[in-house]
């Protein structure tokens, strides 16, 4: 896992969310009453969103090599939030096609090809967030599941596995029913079993993935 990386991208969002939330604080007030006129975030809501993904595989039997993905998202959201306070309860699923791949050296790899491919994925989360009236920072966390390709000893096998996802997001509420979002999320998919990749025995590979989207909501 990349940690340096993840962590300035955890750090930025954060970043972001606390300058908000202190501009948010900071509002003027008129008497006793305040002129904020607060946002209520209940609701079914669907959307689009599309990002950037990079990875890591292992291939971890021999001949054992590492190598690094990278590669696009797009795809489709839905969701529901209840609100109670300032505090911002949801669930969220999404669907996306991914063109994130990577291929290993040959020399290594003992085969003219050695690569990941991941086709898409989708993930099912409990969000939790704090409002400041149209600001929302997030956290997030469930379940992850998507379509991996290997391709090996001029063999492919195409596997679903099922794994876990966590990370951290702000959204925006830019009109009465919507808004706009950034989110990362780090997925480990655990480790899969590419039957035909080498001749003789199978090739155990292990496989995480990064995810930064943007996306935009209408909320009913």
């Amino acid at each position: 896992m990349n940690f340096k990386m993840i962590g300035t991208g955890i750090a930025a969002i954060a970043m972001v969310a606390v300058s908000f939330a202190a501009g948010a604080a900071d509002m003027p007030v008129k008497g006793y009453r305040s002129v904020i006129a607060y946002y209520n975030w209940t609701g079914f809501y669907v959307g689009i969103n599309g990002g950037y993904g990079w990875g890591r595989a292992d291939w971890v039997t021999p001949p054992p090599v590492s190598f690094n993905t990278s590669g696009y998202l797009i795809g489709g959201t839905v969701g529901f939030n209840y609100q109670t306070g300032s505090i911002v309860w949801g669930i969220e699923g999404d669907l996306d096609y991914s063109t994130v791949r990577g291929t290993g050296d040959p020399a290594i790899c003992g085969t003219p090809t050695c690569e990941t491919r991941m086709l898409w994925i989708g993930t099912a989360r409990a969000r939790i967030g704090y409002a400041f009236d149209r600001w929302l920072p997030f956290i997030t966390g469930g379940a992850a599941i998507a379509g991996l390709r290997h391709t090996g000893n001029d063999a492919s096998e195409t596997k679903t596995k099922l794994g876990w996802t966590a990370g951290v997001g702000l959204e925006y509420a830019f009109m009465r029913a919507w808004s706009a979002k950034i989110e990362y999320l780090y997925t480990d998919l655990g480790t899969t079993t590419c039957t035909t990749c080498f001749t003789g025995f199978p090739q155990d590979i292990r496989y995480r993935v990064n995810m930064v989207r943007l996306g935009v909501n209408y909320r009913f």
